[in-house]
């Protein structure tokens, strides 16, 4: 059935289509917009008052299914991304077993069109079952389906191995998706070296770790002019470097997280593993940095790094506790309550950096609102206040910082496809 979505303004990437308008939905397309359509027999949702922007598409999402759904499965996982906005997911290869030959990445893609809530796209492991001594059928993967490779979670040690990767990935174009940390340093600390780590007398995981990474996988890319996603960057040090590269010319991207520009390292003495994540949540002066990346432009991407766990596993202590957020419910909001409405930076940019952008990376034909494109869209109110109650997420994983916190701004309905996978009970459709 044809969706006209009626008294819509819209916002974020566009082209041909601004101001308040009609949009007819049609056949998984958005085949007319402008004001006063009539289309017989069509749902109408009638968005008076709301925004719409292109569906926001997550680049870093662990889904956690198969072998983890204890955690999350493909299905809860997939609901909890439409709530929170998001019609296209990137979801990341640290399942079990883990995606890294051809056949588990097709199955996921089939299971995940069977779903019908979101655009899935498995991201392939770079090493076999990540364990960073072998390298997959990477050109198999990219046949699969494959949009890029990574081996997040797990930081590629191996040089050589990395190196002989971005070789071959440089003749496919596709990124490889890099979890900058070394590992020697890290191990498997808690929380960022620094005062707060010095206040609870544990070692911590310094900002030189992934400052030493992001480097050395920029110049093995550079070799070979392939390009490099750094992920969920956390550091000042990072963030120079990246700038640096791009203003040499080199092909570097990278994301940050809500977390990363929302919180420091405070939060783990009064929000204890809740807030532990990996890369840990750093100083205010990193956090100013993640700020300065975005509004530059240094920072191409704002990403959730959606990582849920179960209650049992949290309730461990600091340093037995998994790392990880359940961010794709609060994703949007948290960039509209610390970037919007603090005047940091404007909506449409915001909004660039959650659609049009990561796009672009993934060699996606999605991310922009126009005539002839992919009918996945979203609205929302950027001036809703609510309450963060996980025990109302959709999302199995109920970890989150912001839990009890007020933040503005809410999705009230997404469209995958032309089709509603979500929509807030006041959201009339006729």
């Amino acid at each position: 059935m044809a969706l006209l979505i009626q008294n819509a303004t819209v916002v974020g990437p566009a082209e041909g289509i601004s101001g308040q308008v009609d949009l007819l939905l049609e056949h998984g397309m958005i085949t007319a917009a402008g004001e006063g359509l009539q289309a017989p027999g069509a749902m109408v949702l009638d968005a008076r008052g709301l925004l719409v922007c292109a569906g926001l598409i997550d680049m870093h999402t662990h889904l956690r299914d198969p072998g983890q759904t204890h955690k999350e499965t493909l299905e809860t996982g997939c609901r909890a991304a439409a709530k929170g906005g998001f019609t296209s997911l990137a979801c990341m290869a640290n399942t079990d077993p883990v995606t890294d030959t051809p056949e588990l990445l097709r199955a996921l893609r089939a299971r995940g069109a069977a779903l019908g809530l979101v655009n899935l796209y498995p991201v392939g492991a770079v090493t076999r079952g990540l364990k960073g001594q072998e390298l997959t059928d990477l050109e198999g993967l990219m046949e699969a389906g494959a949009l890029a490779f990574s081996d997040d979670g797990v930081p590629i040690m191996r040089t050589d191995l990395l190196r002989e990767a971005f070789r071959r990935t440089e003749k496919l174009g596709v990124p490889i998706l890099s979890h900058c940390e070394d590992a020697e340093l890290v191990r498997n600390y808690a929380v960022n070296e620094g005062p707060v780590s010095r206040v609870l007398e544990i070692p911590g995981r310094p900002a030189i770790a992934e400052e030493l990474m992001v480097q050395r996988d920029i110049m093995l890319a550079a070799e070979f002019g392939a390009p490099v996603h750094i992920c969920h960057v956390s550091t000042k040090g990072a963030i120079e470097r990246i700038r640096q590269a791009k203003e040499q010319g080199l092909l570097v991207t990278c994301e940050t997280c809500p977390h990363y520009f929302a919180l420091t390292e405070q939060e783990i003495l009064t929000r204890g593993t809740m807030a532990k994540v990996n890369p840990p949540l750093r100083t205010p002066e990193d956090l100013g940095a993640v700020l300065e990346g975005l509004r530059d432009g240094t920072i191409d991407v704002i990403a959730t790094d959606h990582a849920p766990h179960a209650a049992d596993e949290k309730a461990l202590s600091l340093a037995e506790a998994p790392s990880g957020i359940s961010g794709l419910e609060t994703a949007l909001a948290a960039a509209l309550t610390y970037l919007y409405h603090t005047g940091m930076m404007s909506l449409d940019d915001i909004l660039s950096k959650m659609t049009a952008e990561p796009a672009f990376i993934l060699g996606l034909s999605r991310g922009c609102l126009a005539v002839g494109e992919a009918a996945d869209l979203i609205l929302f109110d950027p001036d809703e206040e609510w309450t963060v109650d996980p025990e109302q997420f959709v999302s199995m994983g109920h970890n989150t910082p912001f839990a009890g916190l007020t933040l503005k701004g809410r999705v009230k309905a997404s469209v995958m496809g032309g089709n509603v996978t979500w929509k807030e009970e006041s959201i009339r459709v006729l």
